[in-house]
């Protein structure tokens, strides 16, 4: 595995360990550098924000399963390259940390407002769908975005209810049929084996 440092290692095993939901995961948190570990309240918050990106349906959104946690982690240790220094920005500038990365979590917080919490569910899907339309449309001052919410994508469905609940899990496909009858029951499949629980 080149590229891949005592710390890196470290970290991705945190990772999983806080998304597989192993006893004592969540002190994970806690044993971040005291600049990067969340507060009670931003922890809500991105709990909401995963939930509206995957609400709960016949199974548990994204804030149930923990990816709340998982994103700030994520963005602690730099997943997806968010502890870079990001391109010139005078909008970003102000959520500059002192190693030159950005804050994605303080950045996010203060584009959807400090009231965001407080809103009706509908004016806070609405805020997240206008910054996502934006992010993907090329506006820079949007950009961080993609980041987090690729981040709770990963976070969700490699939990073991997005792995093997939300996805039907298969570990080694069978064989090829180019004809599979979809119905409304159908669901997308997972061969991601760090959503196996291995007990």
């Amino acid at each position: 595995m080149t590229g891949w440092s005592r710390r890196s290692f470290l970290g991705a095993a945190a990772l999983v360990a806080l998304q597989a939901a192993v006893p004592g995961g969540a002190a994970v948190l806690g044993k971040l550098d005291p600049k990067d570990a969340p507060s009670p309240r931003r922890r809500k918050f991105m709990r909401m924000v995963a939930d509206h990106v995957i609400p709960a349906t016949d199974t548990p959104g994204a804030g149930a399963v923990g990816t709340g946690d998982f994103v700030l982690v994520a963005l602690a240790h730099g997943l997806e390259g968010t502890r870079r220094p990001p391109a010139a920005n005078p909008a970003l500038a102000p959520f500059v940390r002192a190693d030159g990365s950005l804050d994605h979590a303080a950045w996010l917080e203060a584009k959807l407002g400090p009231k965001w919490l407080t809103l009706p569910p509908v004016r806070r899907h609405d805020a997240l769908a206008a910054l996502d339309a934006a992010a993907f449309k090329g506006d820079a001052s949007a950009a961080p975005w993609r980041a987090i919410k690729g981040l709770i994508l990963t976070g969700y469905y490699t939990s073991e209810v997005g792995g093997s609940k939300e996805l039907n899990y298969e570990l080694v496909p069978g064989r090829f049929d180019p004809k599979v009858p979809v119905t409304a029951e159908t669901r997308a499949y997972s061969s991601d084996w760090t959503a196996v629980d291995f007990g």
